[in-house]
């Protein structure tokens, strides 16, 4: 059993459900999307008081099942228009799951500012916020652990947030209490400033129950040996997500000057510096972790602690979309320059994808050069301050790039393009074209899938086979990183999840709760108002060859939604 929270700010009245069986089991992004429909809440204004706000948890939070301590967050985004499920590491899903608590939904808005403060025992409680606003999320979480002490985890609404700018993230607490684990697409951290709820404390307690523990606990062993031997993970441990950057750039697939190449540094050019081996060693050398697990409980540890010079902390974390869209899409080399911005963009808890896409477009417009790591930090602190171009920046990368008229915007659904040229890399395009989430990698990436002479359906089977897998990964709290092992050990989850919450599932039940999450996706955009044509790429893809590959985009959607659904059917 598990409780869930309905939170009315308008009255601050509390209404709990409980939750048990398969309803402990669909929850992350399905249970989102059902939600979001079931409140009629794909014609609301985002921003406005009918906009729910949900924190859903994994049916093994709370517990040491590796990787199983993701949070998801929903709402109808204010970025895109469109659904949102943004999800995030941390400590808070594992806080949840200690609590007894599936999750909960933030609805109406808050006259005053407000921290919120679920204790492990006593009533929940509705605090003033006024000393929070306006600082940065490192201090925040500073002031608030001062105060609710250190057996806390926290969700934090950026200083970008409370202004409502669309590329505010919600930050969330890692193990070493930084507030450094985002939920970071769509606006979701607008939408919480829109409520007037700068925080929200959990108080953490003790694992949970489970239905059969012994065979539970069973479980989290036979999973974690799993883990063990499997030789992406063991890739995963030593070079974490910048690895991929170093495929990316080799074959021609990395964001490099706003799109408008797709490798920084050629073989012949010196050493790529932005990528997992150049990293891992650097950070060896300089005494960083290169290690690091960014929620309780995970084996992989692909996150890290990045180190300058002199061996002091100088961001955690460094991933790839950062390296890429910070980095490479805005011509910078040096890993240390896009750590110091990723660290201030951290601070201010907003979205790295959609920072960078959007200070590429400024680059284009001719408002900076590319590789002016000056003219970038005044970009994040014109953001900081909240004064007029501030503003304008943190509306991201669709509304810039309309704002100064620049023909190379890489966004679609308004939102910015993840680390994958769809050029070169074009499941990876073709997922991100489809998807209801707007340009999000993570429904549906395989980047080293081989594309070349594919035609457009045998290319959409490729994406819908991984978006459904993506889609069941984000329902039950897991992350993407494990699923070299719970993409092919379907049977082993279930029975995972039949012991932990006394249900009878079989393997096709991970096919089946995605599928469901998508479709249910798809008929919210739907209702919103999107139509295929919010699915095209960018025209500049299609009309610009990629510098050195010789490709274009070449895929439509007028082709790739047929062959959708053509493929939803079988």
């Amino acid at each position: 059993m598990r409780k869930y929270l309905e939170i009315n700010l308008e009255n601050q009245s509390i209404e709990e459900q409980e939750l048990n069986g398969l309803d402990v089991v669909r929850v992350g992004r399905h249970f989102i999307a059902k939600t979001l429909l079931e409140k009629e809440a794909a014609t609301v204004d985002p921003l406005g008081p009918k906009n729910p706000l949900i924190f859903s948890a994994g049916p093994f939070a709370g517990s040491n099942f590796s990787n199983a301590n993701r949070l998801s967050v929903g709402c109808k985004s204010p970025l895109t228009g469109g659904i949102k499920e943004a999800n995030a590491g941390g400590t808070f899903a594992f806080a949840l799951g200690q609590l007894g608590m599936a999750g909960f939904t933030l609805n109406g808005q808050s006259e005053d500012w407000i921290v919120i403060h679920i204790p492990k025992e006593g009533s929940i409680t509705f605090n003033n916020a006024d000393e929070y606003l306006g600082k940065g999320n490192f201090e925040v979480a500073r002031m608030l652990h001062d105060k609710y002490g250190d057996k806390v985890s926290l969700g934090i609404c950026s200083p970008v947030g409370e202004y409502g700018g669309l590329m505010a993230g919600i930050s969330f607490t890692d193990p070493e209490k930084r507030p450094t684990r985002i939920a970071a697409r769509g606006g979701v951290g607008a939408v919480m400033g829109s409520k007037r709820v700068k925080a929200i404390v959990i108080e953490r307690n003790k694992m949970p129950e489970f239905s059969d523990k012994k065979k539970y606990m069973g479980s989290v062993k036979a999973y974690g040996k799993m883990l063990d031997v499997d030789p992406a993970i063991d890739n995963f441990r030593k070079l974490g997500t910048a690895m991929v950057g170093d495929f990316t750039n080799k074959v021609g697939g990395l964001p490099t000057r706003n799109f408008s190449a797709g490798t920084l540094v050629g073989k012949d050019e010196g050493p790529f510096k932005l990528g997992g081996q150049y990293i891992r060693k650097t950070n060896l050398e300089r005494g960083g972790e290169t290690t690091h697990a960014c929620m309780p409980g995970c084996m992989i540890k692909c996150s890290n602690i990045y180190a300058d010079k002199d061996g002091n902390e100088l961001c955690s974390p460094m991933e790839y979309e950062t390296l890429g869209l910070i980095g490479s899409n805005c011509g910078l080399t040096d890993p240390d320059d896009v750590a110091r911005l990723n660290d201030v963009a951290n601070d201010l808890g907003v979205d790295t994808i959609e920072l960078g896409a959007t200070i590429g477009v400024l680059m284009d417009a001719g408002e900076g050069s590319f590789g002016d790591v000056e003219f970038m930090s005044n970009v994040l602190e014109d953001i900081r301050d909240g004064n007029d171009k501030g503003q304008l920046y943190a509306k991201g990368t669709a509304r810039v790039g309309e704002h100064f008229n620049v023909d190379r915007v890489p966004a679609i659904k308004k939102q910015g393009i993840s680390a994958y040229d769809p050029r070169q890399i074009e499941v990876t395009g073709i997922s991100m074209m489809v998807t209801a989430q707007g340009a999000d990698h993570t429904a549906g990436n395989i980047p080293t899938f081989e594309c070349k002479d594919k035609t457009t359906e045998e290319l959409v089977a490729a994406s819908l086979d991984i978006q459904e897998d993506c889609a069941a990964t984000d329902s039950l709290g897991l992350c993407l990183f494990g699923r070299s092992v719970t993409n092919v050990q379907k049977s082993f989850i279930a029975d995972a999840l039949n012991n932990a919450h006394g249900t009878d599932l079989d393997e096709g039940f991970m096919k089946e709760i995605g599928r469901e999450a998508l479709e249910m996706e798809w008929q919210f955009n739907k209702d919103a108002g999107f139509t295929d044509e919010d699915d095209e790429l960018p025209k500049f893809f299609y009309d610009e060859i990629l510098a050195g590959k010789d490709v274009a985009a070449r895929h439509h959607t007028s082709e790739v939604n047929t062959a959708f659904r053509e493929a939803i059917k079988k």
